[in-house]
């Protein structure tokens, strides 16, 4: 089941998500001015307590992307996110493509699967 979107750029940027995911939306907004902009609270598919946030995906889009390569990108978006990788976050899904690339394919691929397990679970080996 995937999380839900918590904010498009450009709509109303009211208080939908808890506070790392309104943190996440304006540091990438500030760093990357984005034409879109979806932040996805995966948290509760990784075994996290209600109101975690520990587990986001993003999709950014921005014109920041053009000439640059994946990796380039991603670490565009983990440099404005460094304090939040360094604390509370965990695990971050990044989807970065330049808006000439979301106009012809507007889609984001679906979140991967949790491949992890609670530590409270036994594992079958």
């Amino acid at each position: 089941m995937r999380g839900p979107v918590l904010a498009a750029a450009g709509e109303a940027m009211g208080g939908a998500g808890g506070p790392l995911a309104r943190t996440i939306r304006a540091k990438l907004t500030a760093a990357l001015q984005p034409t879109h902009l979806e932040v996805r609270n995966d948290s509760p598919r990784h075994g996290g307590p209600p109101g975690a946030e520990t587990h986001f995906g993003v999709l950014v889009v921005s014109g920041r992307f053009a000439g640059l390569p994946l990796l380039q990108r991603h670490r565009l978006v983990h440099e404005a996110l460094r304090a939040e990788l360094a604390g509370p976050l965990h695990a971050l899904q990044v989807i970065a493509r330049t808006p000439q690339q979301w106009q012809s394919d507007p889609h984001a691929p679906p979140a991967p699967p949790c491949l992890g397990g609670s530590k409270r679970e036994q594992r079958r080996g």
